[in-house]
């Protein structure tokens, strides 16, 4: 099999995991098995273990240059810490086909921050753009009802959208240090720091934690959640960015809401109706309008 296609079936591998989280995470949540916090700290530990396994097995050295440190610090504050936990407690309160598509904005909002600080001129189509994925988000948030498996849609579609924010920040933030340091060692840095920065929210809930509970169903979602959502689809994130460079694993990321809708539909029940189809359109336009201009220039 060729390299590049190996990298186009990585790339595909990393949205079908991320989109099984949506649903996994749901079950293990609304299912009783564990709260939002204490789920992430497990989640990002045991990844943070996996991924230091993979450094014994395949040693890579890195030094840390001193200027360098504070920007690890805040990548693991924004990516994993902030951005994880409002991630999880707001998919636990809204539906899964909100989430997925709300996380689209993240290139948008990439948009409005490099006007804000890297000045870059806004052109009527970037602006088109963001008033088409800023109007879809709005109807999105608007057309949510509680029931079924969402118990406050409101708050949660607006702790996903803080959540991009966050993520936001992180990925203007850890750019640099992509180009000076191995990908992977980068994320196994943060994901660390990020541990221990969330232990002190996440312990008490965590503690609360029941394995012994767990259903064979939970120790599947909760497999999913860690190793294949988290672990595999990170590392292979990185493989088809390697290959194929970011841009080509950006439009990856518009199959997520995909991914994610279809098997919150077969597993969780959950509806698609015509405004959230409304909603996805004006979302997927934005991003495109945004991103077209921006490739362009």
């Amino acid at each position: 099999m060729k390299t590049t296609t190996k990298a186009h079936l990585a790339l595909l591998g990393t949205n079908i995991f991320f989109a099984m989280n949506y649903t996994a995470i749901k079950y293990i949540v609304n299912g009783g098995f564990a709260k939002p916090f204490g789920l992430n700290l497990f989640r990002v530990g045991v990844s943070s273990v996996l991924l230091w396994l993979l450094f014994f097995i395949k040693p890579s050295k890195v030094v840390i240059q001193k200027k360098d440190i504070g920007r690890f610090l805040l990548c693991a504050l924004l990516g994993i810490t902030i951005n994880q936990l409002l991630f999880v407690k707001g998919l636990s309160l809204t539906y899964s086909i909100h989430a997925s598509l709300l996380m689209l904005t993240t290139p948008i909002l990439i948009t409005i921050m490099a006007a804000w600080i890297l000045k870059e001129k806004l052109t009527a189509f970037k602006i088109t753009g963001l008033a088409l994925g800023i109007g879809g988000a709005v109807i999105l948030i608007s057309s949510g009802k509680n029931s079924g498996n969402a118990n406050d849609v409101l708050l949660g579609d607006i702790l996903v959208i803080l959540n991009a924010i966050a993520y936001t920040f992180y990925f203007i933030l850890v750019k640099p240090l992509m180009q000076r340091y191995n990908p992977i060692a980068i994320i196994r840095i943060i994901f660390t720091i990020g541990f221990f920065m969330m232990l002190p929210f996440c312990w008490q809930q965590y503690s609360d934690i029941d394995f012994f509970s767990f259903t064979p169903q939970a120790w599947v979602a909760i497999s999913i959640i860690t190793f294949t959502g988290t672990f595999l689809a990170y590392l292979f994130n990185v493989y088809g960015i390697k290959i194929l460079g970011a841009s080509m694993a950006g439009t990856y990321i518009y199959s997520q809401p995909f991914f994610a809708a279809a098997i919150a539909v077969i597993f969780l029940n959950e509806g698609f109706t015509w405004m959230k189809i409304l909603a996805a359109a004006c979302i997927f336009l934005g991003v495109y309008l945004t991103n077209k201009k921006t490739s362009n220039a």
